[in-house]
Order: structure tokens, then sequence, then C-alpha cells
């Protein structure tokens, strides 16, 4: 005991007890207390201190060099070692990384597309200016990362003949109308519909996948310097949609590139007014200057394929953000036209944004204005993982609908055909559009996940039927619309025809829909007459619509002498119908893997998620 002091007129005794036990205790709960003062983070940082302090101390000490867990990992590409990180400091960061985040999911349900096609890679093979993905974006939920992938240009001498013809296309584009939406080959001009440099947009995925790295690279400039939205003009919802927003969202999973995520999210945030109507059916144009949507100026409708064909790519913008809204918006449209009445799955092709009902009486077909609704319910459970089973049991039911009232034949070869269904008592009519011919390739993807095997039997008489489109005409090339036969002719049987067009259906676009579905014929059976189909028709491309600056759509397929060019490319020949050339030539059928991609509506592709 120690002498009293006085401090001011107070008294205290101090006493120095010798007690270690309880001064440690005291110690112990002092630091124990600080210790959890700290934030997650700052705590993180001490874990990762002092786990590579160890692990370095470990590293010098004698006869750990060899079988250790810092063994360097290398990676190599074409024989070159790409990087060498230890594995110690690897996961030293991941689990830095998992600690920080563990309160956090990945937005939008599963991972994105993965390593089909092509090489997965780390960086794309275009220059380092092209601004990838951040690993952390602060600010926003942790996204999925795209998957990069590696094309290595044409293998072979029939995709060495597409690419030549993309390039003769595009030069004169880039020549004529660059930054315009399409180019007139012929009178060396461009045509405007919406002012967004469609050839542009929608050429960037096929660039990329045939490694035409110059064009790419020039055509990435424009988007990111010149590709501006706030204009005061309207836009049709759904082409822009298919073209623009799925165009830029394909291309950042396939090269990385930041830039084109950015761009479309800007458009998506300008699209979705349209969706600002009393049922949810969106409407069918929208103004991305002034933010503001409304019917089309031909009538109060839309079209039923046009609202339901917008699901993946919003529901892509969605995943690729952690942005809800737009997912929300479209998946709410999906699931209104589910509870509405059908014709044994079948709709007609107008429907009403306000009131969200189908137009009475409308016509019912797979061709225009109803083609894709089918298409996007098969291709939405695929992109969802095959989880949401109501669009599956949609796309099934459609189609029994189609075999119980649409399918029907000629009644002299007996060629299959998809009619259509007319007016209030639902005649049929026996024409189809070449459209329609998407539907064979359809049918066979989702045979391949599961869906019903007689599926492949229809999958393939009608890719026969839409052969003889093109077959029986003196230009090898389909017309826009054909009629069928089914009338018995007892007196003439041996000249009557199967097929036949009229003048105004005898004109060619350029469309894909046909070598869309040889490209998945040919992916699915590996049977190389689809490939020898598409090379035809190729040559009938190169024959009859070949000029001096592109490739231009044409007035008549039935006169190889009087085509009557329109002078016209629409943006659908480079992202479509050269890309699906394209792969329809890859022998290896391997630089898209369609367990793991799905395309969209105008051939871009976009990654399947698992949920």
């Amino acid at each position: 005991m120690q002498p009293s002091m006085s401090l001011g007129n107070r008294d205290y005794i101090s006493l120095n007890i010798n007690d270690s036990i309880i001064n440690s205790t005291i110690t112990s709960k002092s630091l124990w207390r600080q210790w959890n003062q700290l934030s997650r983070f700052q705590r993180n940082v001490i874990y990762f201190i002092v786990l590579t302090i160890l692990l370095i101390t470990f590293y010098f000490l004698p006869g750990n060099t060899k079988n250790s867990i810092l063994d360097s990992e290398t990676d190599y590409d074409n024989g070159q070692v790409v990087q060498d990180t230890p594995k110690a400091t690897k996961l030293a960061e991941e689990l830095v990384l998992v600690d920080s985040n563990d309160n956090g999911n990945q937005a939008g349900g599963g991972g994105g597309g993965g390593e089909g096609g092509g090489q997965v890679i780390e960086e794309p093979e275009f220059p380092p200016d092209i601004n990838q993905i951040d690993d952390e974006q602060i600010g926003e939920p942790p996204q999925p990362k795209p998957n990069i992938l590696k094309f290595n240009g044409p293998q072979n001498d029939r995709q060495k003949a597409v690419v030549a013809a993309f390039k003769h296309s595009w030069d004169g584009y880039v020549k004529y109308a660059w930054g315009h939406d399409n180019i007139k080959p012929i009178s060396k001009g461009y045509h405007e519909w919406f002012g967004l440099g469609l050839s542009i947009v929608d050429a960037l995925d096929t660039m990329y996948m045939m490694g035409l790295n110059e064009e790419f690279i020039r055509a990435r400039t424009w988007v990111d310097e010149n590709l501006k939205f706030d204009v005061n003009r309207d836009v049709n919802l759904f082409e822009v949609t298919i073209r623009v927003l799925g165009g830029l969202l394909s291309i950042y999973h396939l090269s990385g590139d930041k830039v084109f995520l950015d761009k479309a999210v800007d458009l998506g945030d300008r699209m979705m007014p349209a969706f600002s109507t009393r049922s949810g059916v969106p409407f069918s144009d929208v103004n991305l200057g002034t933010k503001s949507a409304h019917s089309p100026k031909w009538g109060p409708d839309s079209s039923t394929s046009e609202v339901t064909s917008i699901q993946l790519e919003f529901r892509d913008l969605s995943r690729s953000t952690g942005q809800s809204r737009f997912e929300t918006a479209v998946a709410k449209v999906s699931e209104h036209v589910h509870n509405l009445e059908k014709y044994d799955g079948l709709v007609p092709i107008f429907i009403n944004a306000n009131t969200g009902l189908f137009r009475d009486h409308a016509t019912i077909t797979l061709g225009a204005r109803g083609d894709s609704y089918y298409e996007y319910l098969l291709k939405q459970w695929l992109q969802t993982g095959k989880t949401l089973d109501y669009l599956r049991n949609d796309y099934t039911l459609g189609i029994y609908g189609t075999q119980k009232h649409l399918v029907r034949r000629t009644a002299k070869n007996k060629f299959l055909f998809i009619a259509e269904l007319i007016g209030v008592s639902r005649d049929m009519k026996p024409k189809m559009d070449h459209l329609t011919c998407y539907l064979a390739g359809t049918l066979a993807l989702g045979v391949h996940h599961g869906l019903l095997a007689e599926h492949m039997d229809l999958a393939k008489e009608l890719t026969t039927t839409c052969y003889q489109t093109y077959a029986i005409q003196p230009t090898f090339l389909a017309p826009e619309i054909t009629y069928f036969n089914v009338q018995e002719n007892d007196d003439d049987n041996i000249n009557q025809m199967d097929m036949y067009v009229k003048s105004t259906d005898a004109h060619n676009l350029l469309r894909p829909e046909f070598i869309e579905s040889l490209y998945y014929m040919w992916y699915f059976t590996g049977n190389k007459t689809y490939q020898d189909w598409g090379w035809q028709i190729f040559q009938g491309f190169e024959q009859h619509t070949k000029v001096e600056n592109g490739y231009t759509s044409i007035g008549d397929v039935r006169n190889p002498h009087n085509t009557r060019p329109r002078d016209m490319t629409e943006s659908f020949w480079y992202a479509e119908t050269l890309k699906y050339l394209y792969l329809l030539f890859d022998d290896t059928r391997q630089l898209i893997d369609l367990d793991r991609w799905i395309f969209n509506s105008e051939g871009h592709p976009l990654p399947i998620y698992e949920s």
C-alpha cells in the first residue's frame, strides 16, 4: 500500500495489486472489444496481410519449392505464356472477396452463357483501348461477367466466300451510307428508318465472329462516339429492341466491351415508357428523345409477335446490369398473354395495348405479325434455364394447335406447309410467308432440349418444303409469299403445280429465316445436305442480287433476266443472312454452343442463364 496523494480538495488511495491473471483478462477483453469494433473490410485486410506473410514465410523455407500450394498457375494461349500468378495469392484474394460479399447474390439468377463456340479468353483479340468491364463495379450489385469468345476467322472455302460477300457489301455501306440505317447500293445512297445506324449495330457480332478486326474497330468507335438516342423521333419498339438492343447486348457478351452495355442501358431506359399502359401490353411506337409512347398511326393495336418478342433482350439487360425493372416489364407481358384465351394455343396477330385483348377474328398465322410469338416462348424457357414451365407449356400447346389446324399438304407431291386461318369462320388460306420457315429450326431446337421427338419430323418436312420454294424458281431464290395447291385436279393432275407465286409477292428481301433453319438442322443432325442447300441459295444471292456496291433486294424471283432490283440492303442481311450462312458452313459445329447461347429474332446470340 502506498501513501495517499492530494488532488485539489479530493483524496484518493492507489492500490497496486500484483494479480497478473486479472490484468491479463482485462487486457484480453479490451483487445477483443477493439477487434469487434473494426469494420469487416478492415478485418479482411488484416486477414489478407497475415495470410500473405505466413505464405511468404513458408515459401522461403527449405524443401518447399516443389508440390506446394504456392506452385505457380500458368496459362497458355497458342503456346505463349499469358499470365503467371501464384495460386496462394489467388486464394487469398478470393477469400477476401467472398467474405466482403457474403450478403450479396448474383443479380438476375444464374450465371450467363458459357464457353460454347470458339475459345474463351481473358481478353478480346482487339486493341487495348476497348473498355473492358471492371472486376468490381462500385455501387452496383455484382453482375455475371461476359464470357468473352475468340473466333479465328473462316476455316474453309465456303466460309471464305461468305466473308468475301460480307466485305463486298460492307465496303459499299462504308463508302456511301456510313452511319445511316441502310445502304441503297445501286443509287449509292442511303435510307434512314430510325436514324440509329441500324446496319452498324446489327453487323457488330457478325464482324466479330468472322474475325474482321479492322471493320469491327471502326464500327465500335462509331457506336462509342456517334450512337445517340436522345433524338426526337418515333421508333418501333420491337424493331429497335431486336436489332439495336439485341445487337449491343450480344457484342457486349461476346467481346466484354462495356461501352456496348452502357449504350444498351441508355436505350433500355428510353424505351421503358412504352410499357406505361393500362394493361401492361406495350405500345408499338416510342419516342426515344421525349420518352413518350403511343399506338401505331395505322390503328389502335400492336402486333402480337412484336409485343411478345422483346423479352429475351430486356431480360438479358436486367441480368447484365442487376436492374430488375426491364425484366419485370416484359415478364408481365408474357404472363398477361399466357392468361388470355387462345385457339388451341394459337393467337390472333393483333392485340390492343390499352385493353390487353386480342382483336376479334384477326388472322392466325405463323407468318408476319404472329411468327416470333411462338419462337420466343421456347427461347425464353431456355434462356431462364428451363424454369418457367408456363412458357414451355404455351409453346407445346401452340405447336399442337399448329399441327391440328394449320398443317396442310399439297395435292400432288404432298409437300407439308403451314397455312393461315382467316376471319370469324377461321377459313383456311393455303399461303405461307417465307417468314414461317423459321419454324423448322425452332422445332429442332425444342427437340434437342427434350421436347416431343415428333416435332423433328415436322421440322424435316417443313425444311424440305421451304427448300422447294427456292429450288422451283429459276433464280434459286424464294419469294416473300408462296401459295399452295391443295385441290385435286383429276383432269390435269400431271401438270398440276404444288406451289405458285403471285406477282405482288414475288420479291426477295435477302431474308434469313430459311438459312437460320438450315443452320439449326445442320447443327443438330450433322446432315450435310442442309449445307449443300444453303450453298445453292448463296449462289443464287451471288448471281442475282450482287451489284457493284453490295447486294440488293429484288422484285421478281421468277425472272432471272429481269429481277427488278429494289436498290435496298436490309440490316438483317448483315445480322442474320450472312451470319447464319457462315455458321451453316462451319464444319465443326462448334462456333456457338447452342446449349449455352440462344439467338434472338435478329440473329444475335445471348447467354442462357441457370434460372
